[in-house]
């Protein structure tokens, strides 16, 4: 087996390894023994020559995503027992089995394993990279995925175009690693819906709001609900099984709208409660005739790094003064924010500051975040992406 080459960091840099935190940053590297690859792993020592840990290596910011901080061997056997005890989470938390076949497996640094996401659809795993060395570990990764599932699982589909920094040129395409069936209906607590892994948004399906649906469904009898930046319909049939008297559904994409409608159909067909409307977010809100008393507000990460921060909080504060200024008295908010750059105090604070300028008085009735499926790794605070409320509107 060839020797993995060695990392070496600055005197003091090796204290949040010590904490257990899964990144090492470009600045806290003093010199490497030689040159590794993009993706290599390789093993990462302190100024005083000590071992301290076991990672992928990359070319950026992030220079090694920490996969063990024991000297082990990352080989299929390695990731057969993180997907074992991935799995085993996900029983022991009661996401597997029953009146649902959907669920994340895999959460990166939540999971121990930096850089990769894995949803499962009944019998198919979506697997996706955010790092070239899970990329680079593709294959073992997908030979350990079928020892774990087993029987279970007849495909797998590899979804990383872009996920994977385009600098380092490796001209990904996304496909099948195993199977090929594209059998795309999945089950989510007893509701049907169509999963688009070959060219939809993420991994085909947004499953980190799956508690917050059936919440929403708990709040939905009997109301007007409008679902805006909707994807592929999920609030608004939870919200037509909770009894909504209307859902509409808008989303600037046709395509979205049109998986809307056939995920509707699924579970309703005929029903002519639901409309979807192919429409920018702001017009819509701006030029609506109905008199809703339930929104959804989901849009796609108005941030993706720190440097959008500003622009995405007025974008969050001027969503949501429309919505506060739309809604009727007596009406209910789901709000959201899945930027990972956006805190929990900064989304608050643009939300209130857009009830504040709409003049309502509002009322927080539940703090949301990501379900038990996306798991924030105690030692790495940045794994909490998800924030919602859920708010009362006079």
């Amino acid at each position: 087996m060839q020797q993995m080459k060695s990392i070496f960091l600055k005197r003091g840099k090796e204290e949040s390894l010590r904490r257990f935190h899964p990144w090492i940053f470009s600045g806290a590297i003093h010199h490497m023994s030689e040159n590794p690859e993009e993706g290599e792993t390789v093993m990462v020592f302190t100024s005083e020559n000590e071992y301290i840990a076991t990672g992928h290596f990359q070319i950026g910011s992030i220079m090694v995503r920490v996969l063990s901080f024991d000297n082990e061997t990352i080989d299929q056997s390695f990731y057969e027992r993180k997907l074992a005890i991935a799995k085993d989470v996900r029983h022991r938390i009661g996401v597997i089995g029953g009146n649902n076949n959907t669920y994340r497996l895999v959460h990166g640094e939540g999971d121990n394993l930096p850089g990769l996401v894995i949803d499962i659809y009944g019998n198919t795993a979506v697997m996706q990279a955010h790092s070239v060395g899970m990329h680079t570990d593709r294959m073992t990764i997908a030979k350990a995925l079928k020892e774990v599932m087993g029987d279970d699982l007849k495909n797998i589909f590899y979804k990383s175009e872009t996920t994977l920094p385009y600098k380092a040129e490796l001209g990904q395409e996304n496909g099948f690693l195993l199977g090929g069936d594209t059998d795309d209906i999945a089950i989510e607590n007893g509701l049907k819906f169509h999963v688009d892994w070959l060219k939809g948004q993420k991994t085909g399906f947004f499953v980190d709001q799956r508690d917050n649906r059936s919440l929403l469904e708990h709040y939905s009898k009997g109301r007007k609900v409008l679902n805006m930046f909707c994807y592929t319909g999920g609030f608004s049939f939870y919200a037509m099984r909770g009894g909504a008297e209307l859902v509409h559904s808008v989303d600037s994409s046709q395509k979205a709208i049109d998986l809307t409608k056939a995920n509707v159909e699924l579970n309703f067909p005929e029903d002519s409660r639901h409309e979807a409307f192919a429409e920018d977010a702001f017009k819509f809100l701006d030029q609506m005739q109905t008199p809703y008393d339930l929104i959804i507000l989901d849009p796609p990460a108005f941030a993706k790094h720190k440097d959008a921060l500003r622009n995405a909080l007025k974008g969050y504060t001027r969503l949501n003064k429309k919505a506060f200024e739309k809604i009727q008295p007596g009406g209910i908010l789901f709000t959201f924010s899945c930027s990972q750059a956006v805190n929990k105090d900064q989304f608050r604070t643009a939300v209130f500051t857009a009830a504040a300028s709409a003049g309502r008085n509002v009322r927080i009735l539940h703090q949301l975040h990501q379900p038990a499926d996306h798991p924030i790794n105690i030692y790495h605070p940045e794994g909490e992406y998800l924030k919602g409320l859920v708010l009362y509107v006079e």
